[in-house]
């Protein structure tokens, strides 16, 4: 009888040991740096220069505006003034110039539009009307003007398209038709127009491309080929056409770059070449062409910039050198070429400034300065 008692307090101990032990190692798995996920951004509305396209919550893509290139995907080169539908099981997107990247939910990744620098990366130079397949396992895409970038789910970054100013980083100004490799460890990425951001697992930010009025932030205007260091501690990264923005871990969000319209928002016009502060509470951000949007963490939407079509938001045309409040229970914002898109707590989608092309969705070429309702039931973004 003793005998059997010690060896129930044995075995109770043993499973014990065993369920400690296996807690320890899941959370060792969990919090382990090498073996972390990639907490890429997914966006779910992206504004381009002319077109626009937004994820429903069932994961349908749907695309509006100009299509000369094919950009919207639709299989015509037919300009649409409202939301039509592209194709299904999609979790993210991004759109800039003339082309557009889609990943769906098994990680494929599909691109469509211009192909004139071979930014598509499928090998040509053939604008493609349908998305067509590049490669799997990704979880996060930027489109620039004429490059592309991805990264994939072992924090691999990969480029393609224009090179010229050596905006893929891969230390030549050689176009690329297909995805090359340029880094490892990274956890996001944006693209501006003719340079590329990059945040690694390290909080660290990084840039490449052309530095005109001072877009890198290195404190120069020299060119990078390669990836250099701009600033630590950095969470979000977002590049606009000649400026760059980013939010670091205390919330405040710092800009720098061209500084023609006051789109820094540090209520003058003038160019930096470093990173200057901006604001504090801000939870996430959009740079469109000249203009700039962020989200606070209150959930209100700001802008400030360029506002010629009314890109603002604010019921005027008037540029603003400052952040101006735009609207409240915003969740997500994409800023475009000279229009703005977002999404309120209700899932409902907004938009307003240029209309031509109809990119707004409206289903008019109207300019629109203060938000105008386009459709309802839009995914919210999320990370991966």
């Amino acid at each position: 009888m003793k005998t059997i008692k010690v060896r129930k307090k044995v075995l109770a101990v043993l499973i014990a040991f065993m369920l400690v032990t296996g807690a320890v190692i899941a959370l060792w798995f969990l919090w382990s740096p090498e073996v972390s996920e990639v907490a890429a951004p997914r966006e779910t509305v992206s504004a381009g220069w002319f077109h626009t396209t937004a994820i429903a919550a069932d994961g349908s893509l749907w695309a509006w505006g100009a299509n000369s290139n094919g950009e919207l995907g639709d299989g015509t080169t037919t300009d649409r003034h409202s939301p039509v539908r592209i194709m299904d099981d999609v979790v993210s997107i991004s759109v800039r110039g003339a082309h557009t990247m889609a990943i769906t939910s098994d990680g494929s990744l599909w691109v469509w539009g211009a192909n004139g620098n071979g930014q598509l990366g499928d090998g040509t130079t053939t604008n493609r009307h349908n998305p067509v397949h590049i490669m799997d396992n990704v979880v996060s895409v930027s489109a620039g003007f004429g490059h592309s970038m991805a990264l994939a789910a072992d924090g691999s970054l990969w480029a393609w398209g224009f090179n010229g100013y050596g905006q893929l980083g891969d230390g030549t100004t050689t176009d690329r038709h297909t995805p090359v490799h340029i880094m490892d460890n990274v956890v996001s990425v944006s693209a501006g127009v003719w340079h590329t951001t990059a945040i690694t697992a390290d909080s660290n930010l990084w840039a490449w491309g052309t530095n005109m009025s001072g877009r890198l932030g290195d404190g120069t205007t020299t060119s990078r080929h390669s990836p250099v260091p701009i600033m630590d501690n950095v969470v979000s990264v977002m590049a606009g056409c000649a400026h760059t923005t980013a939010i670091t871990a205390d919330g405040y969000l710092w800009a720098w770059g061209f500084n023609g319209y006051g789109h820094l928002g540090d209520g003058t016009t003038t160019s930096h070449y470093s990173p200057v502060r901006i604001r504090d509470n801000v939870a996430s951000l959009s740079p469109g062409r000249t203009h700039t949007t962020a989200i606070m963490t209150d959930g209100s939407l700001w802008a400030w910039g360029w506002n010629e079509f009314g890109q603002l938001g604010d019921g005027t045309t008037e540029d603003r050198h400052s952040p101006v409040h735009i609207m409240d229970d915003v969740v997500s914002v994409s800023a475009g070429g000279a229009h703005t898109t977002a999404i309120t707590s209700d899932g409902s989608l907004w938009a307003w400034g240029a209309n031509l092309n109809g990119r707004l969705g409206d289903g008019t070429t109207e300019d629109r300065w203060v938000p105008m309702w386009i459709m309802d039931v839009v995914k919210k973004q999320s990370l991966t």
